[in-house]
Order: C-alpha cells, then sequence, then structure tokens
C-alpha cells in the first residue's frame, strides 16, 4: 500500500508535470478559482487549461479532480498523454452541462433534488471540517460515555438450546422421561431422530447426535437482543431454568400449538467488556454523536433563519398504493375493486392466444 506522504508527493510531481507540460498560451485566469490544491500555489490552481463556452477548467479543478481519485486510479496519469485524457473527459463534461442547460435540464425536477442533496452534502461536509478525529477526543469524554452506557458493554449469559418438538401431549410428556434419562449426547440425538417433527427425514443428512435438535442461541428473557426467531419464548424461559449444560428441562413445554422437550446444549457466561477494548468503538461513537448533534443545530438555526410552513391538509391527501408489487412477484387483487366474473364450474377462461 502507498503511504500518504508518498501519495502526496505523487499527486504533486504529476501537477508539476503537468504545469511544465502545457505549452498552450495561458487563457484568462479567473479571479477566483477556490483554494489551492495540495502540490499548487494559489498562482498555478488559477491558471486555466482549457476553455469551453464561457466555462473554464483550471489546473486547480484538475487537481482537485485527481484529488478524489481512489490511490491507484490516480497513478495511471503519471504521463502527458494520460493527463490530456483526463482533461478531454472534463471537457466533454462541461460540454454536455453547457448543453443540459441550454435544453433546460437543469430545472427538472430529478436533476433539482439531485442538486439539492449534493448541495445538503457539501454544507455538512464543510461543517464537519472543526469536528475532532476519533483519536483527538478527550480520554475523560470517552470515560464518561463508557460509564453511562455500562449496558451496551455488558454480555449477558448466552445459552444454546436443543429441543424435541411434537405434536401430541402424552407422546411428548412420554419421550420427555426417556429424554431425562439419556445419559449422553447420542442417546438424547436418538430421541430426537426418533420423535422430533424437525428431525430430517434422510438420516444421513442428520447432524451429529449431540447436535440434533439445536435451535439457537438465547439470552435471559427480557433482553431484547438475545432472541431467536425458532425459539419460542417459552422455550426460551425454560433453557434459563436448567441447572447444568446436557440437562433436560423438567417439564413439557408447550408454544404455538406444539410441544417441546428442551436441552440446554451449551452456555456462555455473562461478561463486560473492559475500557481499553471498547475504547475504539467509544471514540467512533461520540464522533457519529457530534456529527448528528451538529447536523441538528444546523437545521435548527436555518428554521430560524428561513421561515418554514406546512400545509398539513395537502400532507395528508397523499394517496400510496395499498400492495406494492414487487419486480418477479404476481400482483395481488385489490380488495376494493370487484374481481372478474369466473366461468361456471371453475373452468378456466379462454386464452386470447388460442388457434395461433
Amino acid at each position: 500500500m502507498i503511504r500518504a506522504p508518498v501519495r502526496r508527493s505523487l499527486l504533486a510531481i504529476s501537477l508539476a508535470a503537468l504545469v511544465a507540460s502545457c505549452d498552450e498560451p495561458a487563457l484568462q485566469a479567473p479571479s477566483d478559482a477556490g483554494e489551492p490544491v495540495l502540490g499548487l500555489t494559489a498562482e498555478q490552481s488559477t491558471r486555466v487549461l482549457a476553455k469551453v463556452g464561457e466555462r473554464v477548467i483550471t489546473l486547480g479543478d484538475f487537481g482537485r479532480t485527481l484529488e478524489r481519485m481512489d490511490q491507484f486510479d490516480r497513478l495511471r496519469y503519471q504521463t502527458k498523454e494520460r493527463r490530456r485524457e483526463l482533461l478531454s473527459e472534463l471537457i466533454d463534461a462541461e460540454l454536455l452541462a453547457l448543453e443540459a442547460r441550454r435544453r433546460g435540464l437543469e430545472k427538472d425536477a430529478a436533476v433539482e433534488d439531485a442538486i439539492r442533496q449534493i448541495l445538503r452534502e457539501a454544507m455538512i461536509a464543510q461543517a464537519r471540517k472543526g469536528l475532532p478525529a476519533p483519536a483527538d477526543i478527550p480520554a475523560s469524554e470517552v470515560r464518561a460515555y463508557y460509564e453511562a452506557n455500562a449496558d451496551k458493554f455488558s454480555e449477558p449469559e448466552r445459552r444454546r438450546a436443543a429441543a424435541i418438538v411434537v405434536g401430541d401431549k402424552a407422546l411428548g410428556e412420554k419421550v420427555l422421561k426417556e429424554a431425562q434419562k439419556a445419559g449422553s449426547g447420542s442417546a438424547w440425538g436418538e430421541l430426537v431422530l426418533k420423535h422430533s417433527l424437525t428431525a430430517p427425514k434422510d438420516r444421513s443428512a442428520a447432524p451429529p447426535l449431540d447436535l440434533a435438535g439445536e435451535l439457537g442461541i438465547v439470552s435471559p428473557p427480557g433482553d431484547p437482543r438475545g432472541a431467536h426467531p425458532q425459539v419460542p419464548e417459552p422455550v426460551r424461559a425454560a433453557v434459563f431454568r436448567i441447572g447444568s449444560v446436557g440437562a433436560v428441562s423438567d417439564e413439557l413445554v408447550e408454544a404455538d400449538g406444539r410441544f417441546y422437550i428442551v436441552r440446554l446444549s451449551g452456555l456462555t457466561g455473562g461478561h463486560r467488556r473492559e475500557l481499553a477494548a471498547a475504547e475504539r468503538s467509544i471514540r467512533v461513537a461520540l464522533l457519529q454523536q457530534k456529527m448528528q448533534e451538529q447536523e441538528r443545530a444546523i437545521e435548527d438555526e436555518l428554521r430560524k433563519k428561513f421561515p418554514v410552513e406546512i400545509n398539513d391538509a395537502a400532507l395528508s391527501s397523499v394517496k400510496l398504493p395499498q400492495q406494492l408489487t414487487l419486480p418477479g412477484s404476481t400482483p395481488q387483487p385489490d380488495p376494493a375493486k370487484p374481481s372478474a366474473p369466473q366461468p361456471a364450474g371453475g373452468a378456466a377462461p379462454p386464452s386470447s392466444d388460442a388457434g395461433r
């Protein structure tokens, strides 16, 4: 990977070479071509490389184009010929923009929306220049965040649940007794394959016996981070009442019309991340928080500066389609519209392609 100082020097060399290779007479320079680009003086940045209609492309414009590139793409423009190709691309872009303005495309709603979004991002980027880098955030602020958000750095105990699932309570009670007597993971697996509705029909496709009936990993009931879509809440609660890994619940658990014989097949103890381990993520979170606060402050300031009026009546009149049709899906009938009459007896309507 090319280090930053080397990348900067390559860019400076490229721009200096471009200045030296401009044999054409200089066009009239604009009075202000923006901030100087890395490696160029203010005078060099304003030097005009090309004029397209009434628009000019300066050496600063060219440098900023290079500066925005990926470091490896930038290396392609070390020769005079390749730099001329890039300048030609910039000219083409200006020509297309000029023609778009001539046709009034800048007034198109989609174009105006895109311009507004670009201007918004430019405003936010300019405001963020004053924000500190993550490494510059004071250690006291990092510690304060760590202590105020202890729950974010505490991992609860997690348990891995397995179950034999049956549809009949009497069978469930019988299998529960057998499972409680099973003294090994392989004996448990045999019961899963024999009785569980979730067992694969092809035994050759079954997991190892001690992993049979696995449902997933959950944290204690009440912890929103530890739910699992394949583990019903009553099963989740039951697995946390089991005393040791490998043991089976004392009770048959009913959930969603089925009966579960629950086994605790694994356990990871709860722990709390130390500040040193969490520091980097905290600094990033603090910077993101500062960005959000700054963006809200800018919006609040601008709402005071520019009057804002909202037409609630017009907003409430917006009607969206009740059903969205995804690509490749079959449109569903609108219940508000009467369906087309069907032929008697359920026969299919005649095809318009009949006889072709």
